[in-house]
């Protein structure tokens, strides 16, 4: 007894060794970050950002922070009038695939022009911005870009649902299968429905994601899916060949099983495995893990992390379906074995989430500072529970393997059996240790599917969010200068109000940015770089050394711009300018900085 014992709390060590392992690595990835990127930012422009120009420029140039794919419609410009100007199909400059480049009309005339632009990134992301340029000088009110080539709310979240339950599915086949296969439970009954529907789930979403990726990726609504002319382009680009590879594979599975089916078992845990990997590499090849730094390295990461997930949440739900509906228990061999596999797919996932983690932060800071930083840290904490719920359940697999003495019963309380009861009174009788220990852990690991389902949740929100590298490598790039007026000045101002979708930057131009009466205008843009709108935003201005102030700057809604002609400063020197972002009823943030007003 005294021996089953320490082998349960030898298995509470092992867990404490991984949690030691994966703080470890943390720490040692994190302090030797070098520069990377994965989800493409904007790094530079060519007209820059509220630029003047002398000439009207033959070309406009993006520069990204890595590869991206181009659509037909990857550049709107609109001119001073709010006319769109029509423009030559965008094409990579010079071969370079970080670049996306369209030629512009001769005839350009004087006056500020907006450039809206959105490409995909080579993790399958589209991202989306605006800028101004003017030639010249600048218009009295500069034009503004349309929302239609921002991110479709329906679009949007109809695909990350798909994105959700493809995730969940594939856990769910694919670690099915692998309890089947590794623990051999003697009845296998209860694991074919979670089979049967893992693969019609996972086969349905990923022909809705393969149907939406085209308005996914222009933006538009879920109505110009049945636009079949944009198919060949859908599947001509890395994401839309990962879908339709996933679809044909799942169809040649279902065509290959009854072959299988007489083979034998080793032939048949060969070919699932076979199947497995091909499977999440459907998914490696069109995520985060194939931009940036160290693709091969990171896409064998995100391979073998995708199959540790499936093999220990799968096979979970695959484990608390045989507790519960197989016709005899399952000895304790099998959940013995689970509880190996479960073991060997955390150690997995420790080295591989701190790997992606380091990747996608660089930095301590960036854990806090970043929306992908904080999900991230979501996801941490959701998977130390599940550590703590998965170290009880070995706790109880232990208590499972140990004899009971002979006669030992356990006392409970149960509501009175039998004539004649007594009304309300209860007696003490006995129950066998191991039923108690069975009932333990089916209502461990039925907390521990519970809180996986909310993992991998979190997992779908991650792999959709900018990469705190990403966002501070465009960060690094230079401020936006305004060739032409010596006194004006451009400001991008990042605010984040704490909330989901509540954070983003706003671009500000004062002009001429002197003593005297000013004219300022500000552009709003959401957390992927898109134009948003807000129902407010505010700007004022104080004077300390001289105690001026506040003065509010006045700023009213332009349709897609905030803007005033009759900002006045009276004095020069370092003025505080306060912005205060309301992004709807209840949620805003006031941000501070300085500005040097001259004479």
């Amino acid at each position: 007894m005294e021996r089953r014992r320490d082998g349960a709390a030898g298995g509470g060590s092992s867990w404490r060794r991984a949690l030691v392992l994966l703080g470890t690595l943390l720490v040692l990835l994190l302090a030797g970050a070098a520069p990377a990127s994965a989800h493409a930012a904007l790094r530079a422009s060519d007209p820059e950002d509220g630029s003047v120009v002398r000439t009207a420029p033959t070309h406009i140039t993006l520069t990204f922070t890595e590869s991206v794919g181009l659509l037909e419609d990857s550049f709107r410009i609109y001119g001073p009038d709010n006319r769109r100007v029509p423009m030559e199909e965008p094409e990579h400059a010079a071969g370079a695939a970080d670049t996306a480049r369209a030629a512009l009309p001769r005839d350009l005339g004087e006056g500020t022009y907006t450039v809206a632009w959105r490409v995909v990134s080579a993790d399958s992301h589209p991202v989306s911005g605006a800028f101004t340029f003017s030639i010249g000088k600048p218009s009295p009110t500069p034009p503004a870009a349309p929302q239609d080539h921002a991110e479709h709310p329906v679009t949007k979240s109809l695909y990350d649902t798909g994105r959700y339950l493809a995730y969940l599915a594939a856990a769910l086949l694919i670690g099915t299968a692998a309890f089947a296969a590794l623990c051999r439970p003697p009845d296998t009954g209860p694991l074919r429905a979670p089979l049967l529907f893992g693969w019609w789930t996972l086969l349905v979403t990923t022909a809705a994601l393969l149907i939406l990726r085209a308005p996914y990726e222009k933006g538009t609504s879920p109505g110009t899916a049945l636009d079949v002319s944009a198919f060949p382009d859908t599947v001509s680009g890395r994401p839309g060949m990962a879908l339709l590879s996933r679809l044909a594979l799942l169809l040649t599975a279902a065509l290959l099983l009854p072959v299988l089916r007489g083979r034998s078992p080793r032939t048949r845990v060969t070919a699932g495995a076979a199947f497995s990997v091909v499977l999440a590499l459907t998914w490696a090849s069109a995520e985060h893990a194939s931009a940036g730094i160290q693709v091969p390295v990171a896409m064998t990461s995100s391979v073998l992390h995708l199959l540790a997930m499936a093999c220990w949440l799968g096979g979970l739900t695959a484990l608390l379906l045989t507790l519960h509906r197989a016709r005899t228990p399952p000895p304790y061999d099998t959940v013995a074995r689970f509880s190996r596999v479960a073991f060997t797919s955390v150690s997995v996932l420790v080295v591989t989430g701190a790997y992606q983690s380091w990747r996608g932060l660089g930095s301590w800071s960036a854990l806090t500072e970043t929306a992908y930083g904080r999900t991230l840290a979501v996801k941490l904490a959701a998977t130390v529970f599940l550590l703590s719920a998965a170290a009880l359940s070995r706790r109880w697999t232990a208590l499972l393997a140990r004899p009971a003495a002979a006669g030992e019963r356990v006392p409970a309380l149960v509501g009175a059996p039998g004539p004649p009861p007594a009304p309300r009174t209860t007696h003490m009788t006995t129950v066998e240790p191991e039923t108690l220990h069975r009932r333990a852990l089916r209502r461990s690991v039925l907390a521990e599917v519970v809180v996986a389902v909310a993992v991998l949740l979190v997992t779908t929100v991650l792999t959709g969010t900018l990469p705190s590298r990403a966002e501070a490598e465009a960060a690094k790039a230079p401020e936006p200068q305004v060739a032409g007026l010596p006194g004006a000045q451009a400001l991008t101002v990042p605010y984040d109000t704490g909330t989901p979708g509540g954070s983003g930057t706003v671009q500000l131009t004062m002009d001429p940015g002197r003593v005297g009466e000013n004219g300022l205008q500000a552009v709003v843009f959401g957390p992927q770089g898109a134009l948003t709108f807000v129902p407010e935003l505010r700007v004022t201005f104080t004077l300390p050394s001289k105690d001026v102030g506040p003065i509010d700057a006045g700023l009213t809604d332009r349709g897609g711009y905030w803007a005033t002609n009759d900002l006045t400063l009276p004095l020069e020197g370092a003025w505080t300018m306060k912005l205060t972002v309301r992004v709807s009823d209840i949620d805003q943030v006031t941000v501070e900085r300085e500005v040097r007003i001259t004479r």
